[in-house]
């Protein structure tokens, strides 16, 4: 029985892929460089600090991580904190309502900063659903590294691993969760781009189509 589900943030609690899309190209766009969408996709479950590290190995880009960082969250928050078309994933809250209301303990374990977690969480007010809320930035290397993953399932009540639950969207968030030996569910909606759901122990691809029962008896 799954006591504890630890969700992945982008992607799979809210969209904020566009705005982190703008964010980054208007940032690549200052720094001169362009990178092709194949590049762009294989950033997907990285941190930001992660993405520019690979940015400046990739393309010579001078500066120091943290500044290109710090430059590139700027335009992010700018952009979210304007956009009002941005809304929870379809069936999502009422997922998260009825696992709460069901008795599990819900955790993020996202490779976004905090910043942008709290921005999200308090937008949405899901702070009374979650009882950690463990961010990437807090770790040298991003998913596929497990170290989120294994942070985040140390905090549960239910530390066993075999009452917990990931669920992810990317590529390299289920191969960190299968690398921390936790099972995963693939979240694979109408807007996933060249991610590999082949190391998923389940895959769903509509929330509405599921319910806290059915994550509960996996």
């Amino acid at each position: 029985m799954v006591k504890t589900v630890i969700f992945d943030m982008d992607g799979v609690i809210v969209d904020t892929e566009p705005v982190h899309r703008y964010a980054y190209h208007a940032h690549f766009a200052e720094l001169g460089i362009d990178i092709s969408e194949h590049v762009y996709n294989s950033f997907t479950g990285h941190s930001t600090k992660n993405t520019y590290e690979r940015i400046k190995e990739l393309y010579g880009v001078e500066g120091e991580v943290n500044d290109l960082v710090l430059r590139k969250r700027f335009l992010f928050n700018e952009s979210f904190d304007t956009k009002p078309d941005l809304e929870l994933i379809d069936g999502v809250r009422e997922l998260i309502v009825g696992l709460h209301e069901s008795g599990v303990e819900l955790i993020i374990g996202s490779s976004a900063s905090k910043s942008t977690i709290n921005r999200v969480f308090k937008r949405f007010e899901l702070y009374p659903y979650f009882t950690h809320i463990v961010s990437g930035e807090d770790f040298p290397k991003s998913k596929p590294d497990p170290a989120i993953f294994l942070s985040a399932a140390s905090l549960a009540v239910c530390s066993d691993k075999e009452h917990c639950v990931v669920i992810e969207d990317s590529t390299n968030g289920i191969k960190a969760a299968n690398a921390a030996g936790i099972r995963v569910i693939g979240y694979k909606s109408e807007n996933s781009k060249q991610q590999d759901y082949t190391g998923a122990d389940y895959i769903v691809r509509d929330f509405r189509d599921i319910s806290a029962k059915y994550i509960m008896d996996l």
